[in-house]
């Protein structure tokens, strides 16, 4: 039905079409433009479209469709050099005219078109044979294969068969074209004419009907639409010759036309225009058969027309138009002579002003300006011209103008007319010379000298060159070169016999044919006056004027009016214009790599604009923070400001100078911050140097035993004003000033800079070391490169106050800093000298525990009484506890003094002896022992370390009143950056070691004896090759993430399936598009990375359903999808889909560069709704593919956007700026409609993305409306706390039907910042509490604002807590704790969150005897300082107290206290131990849990939990904080998981 359905309609259109011209005066059936319905049985026969009618079978290399080429075939150049090549000038043996030899080139246009290029496209292009005279060697004249049918070509039974686009009729098509919408764009729609253009006698220029054909003009470059007129013929314009004989039926119809108004004014225009077109069809078919062919083929006596015959295939034949036809060429003269009516022969302006005698044919091709054509006279003295000239002689000769300058093809401005031919005979399959003489019923020709014998006797050379091109076989001898040799004086046998075939089947087989008396279309009468028309009547009536014309145009005979004034020859003319080739791509190279280069800067720029970004969030996040803890400052007198000269190779600084009581001068930097502090304590006299140049700015102020202070002054005065302002301070505080001058020069090179000053103090700490540690001389550095005086000055070199305090990492105002430096300054100069720094540091690194004691003891025994007061000692704590910012209050040092007094039995002493004082130590030896003082910049030898290193005090198990106590640990760590990396790339057996000496303190008594924790190990079990711990650990991995790997390997498998399969199909399958044989590479890599593009962007949504997963988490298909790694998962999605991107673009690179230099005849097979072919073969410009269509330009602003998404979404600004991140991620909306735009114009295939992306969209859709519900429920805040370190805690109204699990985290916004910005935090609450809390750190502008917004301030203004927006709850893994008999928690910072509702849960549930799986929780709280996070401490206290059935362990990590191990943290570590020991909580928390210093050993730790629970199979750890603590869990988790013990499965989140 579908097939026969626009049959039925057409036919019923067109009885209706007839029944209604009927009723007028159009009693006939029109004839339709497209040639359909003309026979009545097969109705597509001759109409436009339809495929050539072959006499013989194929003659395919295949049999199928592949053409016969070299080396089977000779070279189609070398055939038309040696056969068609020869000298012009010789007239038509029958004077034939030109007319005659044009008239049939406008009779091929009437019925033929196959120059449409096939698509897909197919090349059979010729390459230029050596010593070509025309074309370079080498080169390749592009040849582009006929457009074929699409349903041909499929077998040997079904050979390729190629389209003609035009009717076969002799219907006017070359005057009316072959559509109706083509007929109505010629038209007027007045009075029956055609449009013609400003002179009547033209038809309307072509301006805008873009259907005509119009190839750039060979001798000049020119193309366009300008210049080229509107026929039937859509290549009309090819040459002014074919142009003319147009303009001649153009002006006919409308004559005839006018002629029919004249006679029937009532006539429409329809009735007009229908009955002019049938006389004009019926004039040209009377002349085509009865007067032209006659003459062209010499056949006088052609068939009498015997009536319609229905059976008669009309179509024309492939060796019709492949090569019977061609012989035309012969007839082609070089030039064409042009005359007026009275015989008066014109010269004819050249384009470069010359004048020739007439129009040069090579140079006249699609010429648009021709100077000579320009009025309706022109072409009548064109016409006039081409009747009056003989034509060249019938031979094998094709002149130059064919043969080597014929308009060029594609990127060839010339081209070969006959070498073409050959080549589309074997595009058509031909068959050869011999097969088509024996069908047409002639004797096949044996010997090449039987083609031809009287050419023959006259070229023997020729025949023997073609033999030899042939290999001397002449069965594979061509139709094309074997009729055209046949050819002498007249069309050869073969040529003539096939030539009158075509048109008595074309005549015979028209039902529209004028003779037919059946069609109604004409009387007798009429057909017989239609019969005596001839071409000469024609011109008679189109032609104005009166005319010296013979009667038959195509001949001219002696007698004849106006003969020619000679045969014209290439000698006469103006040479034909070279041969050019054109590159498509000239001029745009430069914008191409300018538009490349702004592609790839849209990362950059993205980067800038976030950077700007990032910088206005500093600086706004600081003004807040200054709002924020901002301390009223007592604003200071200025001072006197000068510039300091720090030295020849540093930036010189502004600094301000002001004078302080006890003879103290302070230098301040430009924010009024003290960077120096000058000491004039034991100074008689103070020196200073000024520089006496002009201008006199410089002022040196000599600082004994430091580096001087070189400050530069605005002017004289300024430094006059400074000088008096100084003498007068030392004369208040009893010095003198001597003041010298020098050169300014001199002055600044005899100043001691800071540089320098440090120079000397490296030296006096390497010989200090040397001597006090007796290291080589290698260790200490070479002494013997510096000079005597170097080496005696920084001996005598003696230290500052704050040299010494710098030198030990401190303050120089520190309490610890002022005992030791007075202590050590024996001589009280105010100075350390060389020896005095020696003699104490003895003490601390060779010392005993007893010198180590009794030195600390001197330092505060302030009165130096022999002993030390409670205020003494308590100012020997202080100063230790200063030092870590201090990390304990008054009231808990006091606290321990009391302790620590009344344990020694000393609670009534006021006063201690250094006795007392070592007593107080006595279980601390060992830490007194290798307690040191480091200096800061100097490393201590290997035997050094070794010693600190050993001091690691482990765990024993001592059974104390029926209770499991245990001494825990810490190792101490001297470096200031400790980390696990030293302690997990140890051996497994190392690992092993340290196992075997931690011990497990354990709390209270249980019911029931738990195991003990840090027991011993067994280190024979563990012992395994480095091959299997691998393995091992490769299994541990596999069964850690075996949900994630299958996860992945199923999406990516996807991924890579649609990638491979677009990929293949480009590569193997799209050869019918034709664009892979265009752009392979570019096109395989586009389509292929935009399939899982498509797919990634479409499916990385349900990564975003937050309400999804946290429901599908609960269910069983937890155990097979991670739900927890959505987020992971996202990003990873993200990042391959825009490496795929990328790939993608890089692709359509190579892609548009193929298209901008590929012609017009290629874009427009491979995109035909975008492109037509005009035949101007002019691609687009490249700005056209990125910028103009809707593929490109969705394209660019693609990137754009997903380069400002991803740059905002690193986690850099991410972090700085999470607003920005927000707002930039929300472009996705815009990206999904770019997306869904840019391959919505189907450009090169249909549209798949919508294919994937429907599912997950819905999806997501229905998520956010859940989302969307919650959103907008207002919540109210009950309680609003402001806690230590930038924390706010938020307690507020717990919704209706909110459940929620421990562990989970919501999305809030604030009803007073915004609705529209949500942020992420974890409930610190417990599911079974009836409120919700969260802990919100000010880490960044909008947490800084909350919590200024919750301050009591604020909140005082708006007269209560401001309102929330609540969205959520939301699942992550640390929820999964209960899932594990045994739970690690390691929260870091602010991680400690989601804990916090855990720890609660888990001690509430074992309160109430709920049933949980997990037996054990161990909790490692790492933190800098306990003050950090206070209220977490709170928290622990609260589930100590709760916690009756021993189900948690609470380890807290201070790191704060690792930078300094050393003398001074061991004195706390002494009062730690000791308060754990007798109150049983720790010091700086107040906490039963132990307090440890330094970042936690994970290693030794889970090394320990496998032995204290051999019999759990998995361990749970849970990590939440920055996510440098993260990956040394990860890290530590993989080293344990290579034993094959307990499997540590590893959970985190960063922030």
């Amino acid at each position: 039905l579908s097939f026969y359905l626009p049959i039925y309609l057409s036919v019923a259109i067109g009885t209706f079409w007839a029944s209604k011209c009927g009723k007028g005066n159009i009693s006939w059936e029109v004839q339709r433009y497209d040639g359909w319905y003309n026979n009545l049985v097969y109705h597509s026969k001759g109409s436009a479209g339809s495929h050539l009618t072959r006499l013989l079978p194929a003659n395919y290399a295949d049999g199928v469709y592949q053409a016969m080429q070299e080396p089977y075939l000779p070279n189609a150049r070398s055939i038309s050099n040696v056969a068609m090549k020869g000298e012009s000038g010789f007239p038509s043996s029958k004077n034939r005219t030109v007319l005659c030899a044009f008239f049939g080139y406008h009779v091929v246009f009437e019925i033929l078109d196959v120059r449409r290029p096939g698509c897909p496209p197919e090349f059979l292009d010729i390459k230029i044979p050596k010593g070509d005279p025309v074309f370079d060697e080498g080169a390749h004249l592009p040849f582009q294969r006929s457009l074929w049918s699409e349903h041909t070509g499929k077998s040997p039974n079904n050979p390729r068969q190629q389209i003609n686009y035009v009717t076969s009729w002799i219907d006017g098509s070359s005057v009316y074209g072959s559509s109706h919408s083509w007929s109505d764009a010629l038209r007027s729609f007045s009075d029956g004419k055609l449009s013609s253009g400003y002179d009547t006698n033209f038809p309307k220029q072509s301006k805008d009907i873009y259907f005509m054909w119009n190839s750039a003009d060979p001798s000049t470059g020119e193309h366009g639409l300008e210049g080229i007129y509107g026929f039937g013929n859509p290549r009309g314009n090819e040459n002014p010759f074919t142009l003319a004989l147009g303009i001649i039926w153009f002006r006919y119809h409308n004559y005839l036309a006018t002629k029919f108004k004249t006679e029937n004014p009532s006539w429409s225009d329809e009735e007009l225009f229908q009955n002019a077109r049938k006389w004009v069809i019926a004039t040209l078919q009377s002349i085509v058969f009865y007067e032209w062919l006659p003459e062209y083929t010499g056949q006088k006596d052609v068939t009498s027309y015997a009536g319609y015959k229905s059976h008669v295939d009309p179509g024309i034949s492939p060796e019709f138009q492949a090569a019977a036809m061609r012989f035309g060429a012969t007839l082609i003269p070089p030039g064409v002579y042009m005359r007026s009516g009275n015989c008066t022969f014109r010269n004819v302006t050249n384009t470069d002003g010359s004048e020739s005698p007439a129009l040069r044919v090579c140079n006249s091709y699609w010429s648009r300006q021709n100077p000579n054509l320009k009025t309706s006279q022109d072409i009548d003295e064109l016409v006039l011209g081409m009747a009056s000239q003989i034509a060249e002689k019938e031979d094998n000769i094709v002149v130059e103008d064919l043969r080597d300058y014929l308009y060029g093809p594609l990127r060839f401005s010339r081209s070969d007319l006959m070498a073409m031919s050959i080549q589309r005979g074997r595009d058509n399959g031909l068959s050869s010379y011999n097969k088509v003489r024996e069908n047409f019923g002639l004797k096949a020709i044996q010997q090449w000298e039987d083609i031809n014998p009287a050419l023959y006797n006259q070229s023997k050379q020729l025949f023997k060159k073609l033999a030899q091109l042939y290999g001397g076989d002449i069965s594979k001898l061509e139709l094309l070169p074997g009729g055209f040799l046949e050819s002498n004086g007249d069309v050869g046998d073969l040529f003539k016999d096939i030539i009158l075939d075509q048109f008595e089947r074309l005549r015979d087989g028209d039902r529209f044919w004028f003779e037919n008396s059946q069609n109604g279309l004409f009387t007798e009468a009429e057909i017989k006056q239609i019969r005596n028309k001839t071409f000469y009547d024609v011109l008679a009536v189109v032609i104005p004027g009166p005319q010296e014309l013979q009667k038959n145009v195509f001949v001219w005979k002696e007698g004849d009016p106006c003969g020619q004034p000679q045969q014209l020859t290439t000698r006469e003319l103006k040479p034909c214009t070279k041969v050019t080739t054109m590159n498509y791509f000239e001029g745009s190279e430069a914008g191409f790599g300018i538009t490349l280069a702004v592609l790839c800067c849209f990362p950059l720029g993205s980067l800038l604009v976030a950077y700007i970004v990032a910088h206005y969030r500093k600086v706004e996040f600081k003004k807040l923070q200054r709002k924020e803890g901002s301390i009223k400052r007592v604003e200071l007198a200025e001072g006197i400001k000068a510039l300091e000269w720090q030295g020849p190779k540093e930036s010189s600084r502004q600094v301000y100078l002001r004078f302080y009581p006890a003879k103290l001068i302070k230098v301040l930097d430009s924010r009024h911050s003290p960077v120096r502090v000058l000491q004039l304590n034991n100074q008689q006299h103070v020196d200073i140097i000024r520089s006496n140049n002009k201008g006199q700015k410089a002022l040196l102020l000599k600082i004994p035993k430091e580096y001087d202070l070189v400050l530069i002054f605005d002017g004289e005065y300024e430094r006059s004003d400074f000088v008096r302002h100084l003498q007068q301070y030392l004369e208040e505080n009893g010095l003198t000033l001597q003041a010298y001058e020098m050169k300014e020069q001199m002055l600044l090179k005899e100043a001691v800079t800071k540089q320098q000053r440090g120079q000397i103090l490296d030296t006096f700490f390497r010989h200090l070391f040397a001597q006090l540690l007796e290291i080589d001389k290698v260790d200490a550095g070479d002494f013997n490169t510096e000079t005597s005086r170097k080496t005696k000055d920084s001996l005598n070199c003696e230290l500052t106050r704050a040299e010494f305090a710098e030198s030990l990492g401190l303050k120089a105002d520190s309490m610890f800093v002022d005992s030791m430096f007075s202590l050590a300054d024996k001589d009280g100069n105010g100075y350390l000298s060389f020896r005095e720094f020696l003699d104490i540091l003895v003490v601390f690194m060779k010392g005993s525990p007893e010198e180590k004691s009794r030195l600390m003891f001197q330092m505060y025994d302030i009165d130096g009484n022999g002993f030390l007061s409670k205020q003494e000692f308590s100012r020997l704590l202080r100063s230790f506890i200063e030092i870590h910012n201090n990390c304990l209050s008054k009231d808990q040092a006091d606290k321990v003094i009391e302790s620590m007094f009344r344990e020694a039995g000393f609670q009534d002493k006021e006063e201690i002896t250094w006795e007392d004082f070592h007593y107080l130590l006595r279980d601390h030896d060992n830490e007194l022992r290798f307690a040191k003082l480091n200096v800061k910049g100097i490393e201590f030898p290997e035997v050094v370390k070794t010693n600190m290193f050993k001091r690691v005090s482990f765990l024993n198990r001592e059974k104390t009143n029926g209770l499991w106590a245990a001494s825990h640990y810490s190792t101490l760590i001297r470096s200031n950056d400790f980390s696990d990396t030293t302690i997990q790339n140890t051996t497994v057996s190392t690992v092993d070691q340290e196992g075997q000496e931690l011990r497990r303190r354990l709390g209270k008594k249980s019911p029931n004896n738990h195991p003990r924790v840090y027991t011993e190990a067994f280190r024979e079990k563990y012992n395994r090759s480095k091959v299997f711990q691998k393995i091992q650990q490769f299994k541990r991995f596999i069964e850690n993430y075996k949900r994630h790997i299958v996860c992945v390997m199923i999406f990516y498998g996807i991924s890579a399936g649609v990638l491979i399969e677009r990929a293949f199909h480009y590569a193997m399958e799209a050869e019918q598009t034709g664009i892979p044989e265009t752009t392979y590479v570019g096109i395989i890599i586009s389509r292929g990375a935009a399939a899982p593009i498509s797919f990634m962007y479409s499916y990385i949504l349900l990564t975003m359903c937050r309400n999804l997963i946290t429901f599908l988490r609960e269910t069983f298909l937890n155990h097979y999808i991670p739900f927890d790694a959505a987020v992971d998962f996202h990003r990873w999605v993200a990042m391959t889909a825009v490496f795929f991107a990328i790939l993608h673009t890089l692709g359509h690179v190579v892609n548009v560069y193929i298209f901008s230099i590929s012609p017009l005849s290629i874009l427009a097979c491979l995109f035909p709704d975008f492109f037509l072919n005009d035949g101007s073969e002019l691609p687009r410009k490249f700005y056209w593919w990125f910028f103009e269509s809707i593929p490109g330009m969705t394209g660019v602003l693609l990137l754009l956007v997903l380069a400002i998404m991803y740059v905002f979404a690193s986690r850099y600004f991410r972090r700085i700026s999470f607003r920005g991140f927000w707002l930039t991620h929300h472009l996705y909306v815009a990206l999904y409609i770019l997306i869904i735009i840019h391959g919505s114009s189907a450009l090169i295939q249909q549209p798949s993305f919508y294919i994937y992306f429907i599912p997950p969209s819905l999806i997501y859709l229905g998520d956010k409306l859940i989302s969307l519900s919650r959103k907008k429920i207002e919540i109210t805040v009950v309680k609003a706390e402001l806690l230590p370190s930038g924390v706010t805690h938020l307690k507020f109204k717990r919704p209706q039907e909110f459940e929620y699990k421990s562990g989970q985290w919501v999305r809030i916004a604030c009803l007073a910042l915004g609705t529209d910005e949500y942020h992420p935090f974890t409930l610190t609450s417990a599911p079974h509490e009836d409120t919700l809390s969260l802990h919100i750190r000010a880490a960044g502008p909008w947490t800084t604002k909350l919590r200024e917004l919750y301050s009591p301030g604020s909140v005082s203004e708006l007269g209560g807590y401001p309102k929330i927006y609540l969205d959520g709850p939301f699942g992550e893994g640390h929820q999964e704790w209960s899932m594990y008999e045994v739970s690690v928690l390691v929260g870091g910072g602010i991680g400690v969150t989601p804990f916090a509702s855990i720890l609660k849960d888990l001690v509430f549930k074992s309160s109430v005897n709920g049933k949980i799986r997990c037996k054990k929780i161990y909790f490692i709280w790492v933190t800098r300082t306990q003050r950090q996070f206070e209220w977490m401490a709170d928290l622990i206290r609260e589930v100590e107290d709760n916690d009756k059935n021993d189900l948690v362990s609470v380890h807290i990590y201070i790191t704060q206290l690792a930078e300094k191990f050393d003398l001074r943290t061991t004195m706390l570590y002494i009062c730690e131990r000791h308060i754990q020991k007798v109150l049983n909580q720790s010091l700086f928390t107040g906490l039963r849990s132990i307090t440890h210093f330094g970042r936690p050993p994970f290693v030794p730790f889970f090394n320990s939990l496998q032995e204290v629970h051999p019999e759990v199979g998995k361990i749970g750890v849970f990590s939440c904080g920055p996510p440098g603590l993260t990956k040394n869990v990860e890290k530590a988790c993989q080293q344990i998981n290579k034993r094959d013990q307990a499997h540590f499965i590893h959970h985190y989140e960063n922030f």
